[in-house]
């Protein structure tokens, strides 16, 4: 009982301070959580008939896109059966991201996005940072979200029933009870059911959120090994450049393009922003996950293939560690179990949402008795003080 009461306070006190960010995380999470099925339902301009014409190369998109966006240069061209190439431009100094889509068989120009007044984009911005600076804005969300999973295990260890005739109250909301305790078997029971999906959410945030859990859970699934860090793949800075009959973008492109014609999916072009670094293609077989996709990185010298140890490689080089990693952002949006995964995301995010509400009215209501109990008991001993004080006189 002792250790119970502790636990107790320990939620009470991590809920009271970490509520309103638990509240605002849930409710963007639900937000988030059919971001690309609403977009793809509202944004027409993403799609596009087929044609017998041959699609336009990489280079050739590139330059309509930079003419929509002077003085901007082109990260990369992404190409999808049905659906127009998207032209990324994204650089931090000075700051922009643009997305714009051209019809890849003629070259029109359907839509130039500015993402920074997307509304995805900013929920998403809110999520992740709290609309501060990243390296302020990122540790509090990430603070917040270890709270929640100590508020997760806490919670389970304060449903734990005492015995059988307890369990069964556990497990059921009572809804023809008084308000009051409905709104404790809201918190309880669907605290219950909403943490067994809740952690897998956090313990993924957690990944995204501090390198030193990030780096944790891959020394763990690898059976000790250390995580290898992104690093850039270069091209040969020794040889001089090959002059090319085509853009060498374009020669790499061509010659991949049957792969992923055969397979399906989304094949992207990354151009490299100097001489020193390489081309990089990346092709991904499932476009409603990412944890699928090959990347595979290219001398634009040369052409020759560059390979890479870190885990934004082949996947079939990838190890069970470095796919569980890959994972990790697909099962913090429930994409990893397809749509079932999405609404039971958007359904534990909103549960996760109501337990900071569901657990402060549960505060301030025992508040409210403990001092209204409090006052019955000072108003018994003042009547007592009188009637042994009349007694006296009498």
């Amino acid at each position: 009982m002792r250790f119970k009461k502790l636990i107790g306070k320990l939620h009470l006190w991590l809920g009271l301070s970490s509520g309103l960010l638990v509240l605002f995380l849930g409710i963007t999470g639900c937000i988030l959580a059919f971001q690309q099925e609403i977009e793809n339902a509202s944004q027409s301009y993403r799609y596009v008939s087929k044609d017998n014409k041959a699609l336009l190369t990489p280079s050739h998109i590139r330059s309509i896109a930079e003419a929509e966006l002077p003085g901007k240069h082109a990260h990369s061209v992404k190409y999808q059966d049905g659906r127009n190439a998207v032209v990324t431009f994204y650089n931090s100094e000075p700051a922009y991201y643009y997305l714009v889509y051209v019809n890849p068989y003629s070259g029109k120009v359907l839509k130039v996005k500015d993402m920074s007044t997307d509304f995805f984009r900013v929920v998403i911005m809110g999520h992740y940072y709290l609309w501060l600076p990243p390296n302020i804005g990122q540790p509090i969300v990430a603070s917040g979200t270890l709270i929640f999973v100590i508020l997760l295990i806490s919670g389970l260890v304060l449903w734990w029933p005492k015995n059988a005739a307890a369990r069964r109250k556990r497990f059921t909301v009572k809804l023809n009870a008084q308000w009051r305790r409905v709104n404790y078997d809201l918190h309880n029971v669907l605290g219950f059911y909403m943490t067994w999906i809740a952690i897998f959410i956090a313990i993924s945030g957690l990944v995204m959120g501090f390198q030193w859990f990030s780096k944790s859970v891959y020394w763990i699934s690898s059976g000790g090994k250390a995580m290898v860090q992104y690093y850039p793949a270069l091209s040969d800075s020794t040889i001089t450049k090959t002059t090319f009959k085509e853009k060498a973008e374009d020669i790499l492109w061509l010659r991949m393009q049957g792969d992923w014609k055969h397979k399906g999916g989304s094949f992207e072009v990354h151009f490299p922003e100097n001489q020193k670094e390489s081309i990089e293609l990346a092709f991904n077989p499932d476009t409603d996950t990412y944890w699928k996709t090959d990347y595979r990185f290219f001398d634009q010298k040369t052409l020759k293939e560059i390979e890479v140890t870190h885990l934004y490689g082949k996947l079939s080089e990838a190890s069970t560690a470095d796919k569980i990693m890959r994972m990790n952002y697909d099962i913090h949006v429930g994409a990893i179990w397809g749509l079932p995964g999405k609404i039971l995301v958007f359904f534990a995010s909103l549960l996760a949402a109501s337990m900071p509400v569901t657990g402060f009215l549960i505060w301030r209501g025992r508040r409210k008795k403990s001092k209204a109990t409090t006052g019955a008991k000072l108003l018994q001993t003042r009547k007592a003080k009188l009637k042994i004080s009349s007694s006296v006189v009498n």
